[in-house]
């Protein structure tokens, strides 16, 4: 492979966000005011070596069509408050890997990581629903819960570079088992999987009240996906309807202890689920306005979904790197 930098073809306003994700990597090419310009994507391997290489070819082939002057790598992972090193991601092979610094030197350009929910929540806050927020809380709701914070305009990543962890707020003492070690966390009641894993217990209690799912569900249990789930609510689905309705009931929950603890004025949704939201986004907004602290006597957070769905990780990135070529 050429280890030799990538040039930076004069000044330039180009840079490159790349989502590292555990199953791909979308790397896109990303001008000042948010659009994406050129994009590519490639599967996310197993071992640090092959993963670092493949960032490194990502970057070199966008190079080679547009003239880049810095990369931001956004990681669903600890990363240090110098935004350089990967403290531990439990999803990718890095345990305090310095990615930034390595990847940095061998392209030449200036890197910067960043928390994949900071990235997206900047990119919202510089082109999305979230422009014109002050103190605005975004949560990424997938296989499981991401969450980044804006106080007056800027990020806060906490002293340690890994706040907020809502997903992992416990919820149900003794609740179902987390990936994180704990029970009972937030995102194993309001995610993507958690929508599955409802519908599963609802079909174990009366599998007659959904039978296709009760099929799929012994056939193939890992068949059974939020997606999935979200689909057959929309075909009416009871099942699938109650397992929505719970999942409604544990979103506001959540609303009402984001607001109890930062006092947001917007709250921004994204992620997976997002897509879903005419379901579920009235019924949530409901049990948030009954059960926040001071319900009925105070202001309640506006609620949005992404307006820059899966591209917001990368063009957050990318946005957060142009912040190097100063």
């Amino acid at each position: 492979m050429d280890t030799g930098g990538v040039s930076r073809k004069g000044a330039t306003a180009l840079t490159v966000g790349i989502d590292v994700g555990g199953t791909s990597i979308r790397a896109a090419v990303v001008d000042a005011s948010g659009q994406v310009l050129d994009s590519i994507q490639a599967p996310t391997p197993q071992s640090a070596k092959a993963l670092e290489k493949t960032l490194d070819r990502a970057v070199r082939e966008l190079a080679n069509r547009h003239p880049i002057g810095a990369v931001g790598l956004a990681v669903a992972g600890f990363i240090t408050p110098d935004r350089t090193t990967v403290r531990f991601a439990p999803h990718l092979p890095w345990v305090n890997a310095p990615v930034g610094r390595d990847l940095s030197t061998r392209l030449g350009l200036p890197v910067i990581l960043e928390h994949d929910a900071n990235a997206a929540i900047w990119a919202e806050h510089k082109f999305g629903s979230a422009h014109g927020g002050h103190n605005v809380v975004l949560v990424a709701i997938g296989t499981g819960i991401g969450a980044a914070l804006l106080i007056d305009g800027k990020l806060y990543r906490g002293s340690h570079g890994v706040a907020p962890e809502l997903g992992h707020v416990q919820v149900v003492p003794d609740g179902r088992a987390c990936a994180c070690g704990k029970r009972g966390c937030w995102e194993r009641y309001c995610s993507g999987t958690a929508l599955a894993d409802t519908a599963i217990e609802l079909i174990a209690a009366n599998p007659a009240e959904s039978a296709s799912m009760a099929r799929e569900a012994v056939r193939d249990p890992g068949s059974l996906t939020g997606r999935r789930v979200a689909g057959a609510a929309q075909d009416g689905d009871r099942i699938a309807l109650a397992a929505v309705a719970e999942f409604a009931h544990w979103l506001g929950i959540g609303f009402a202890f984001i607001s109890d603890i930062y006092d947001p004025d917007l709250i921004v949704i994204a992620g997976g689920v997002s897509t879903s939201a005419p379901l579920y986004l009235d019924e949530a907004r409901e049990h948030y306005g009954a059960l926040v602290t001071g319900a009925g006597h105070r202001p309640l957070a506006r609620i949005r979904t992404t307006q820059l769905g899966e591209a917001a990780t990368m063009i957050g990135a990318a946005e957060l790197a142009r912040s190097l070529l100063a």
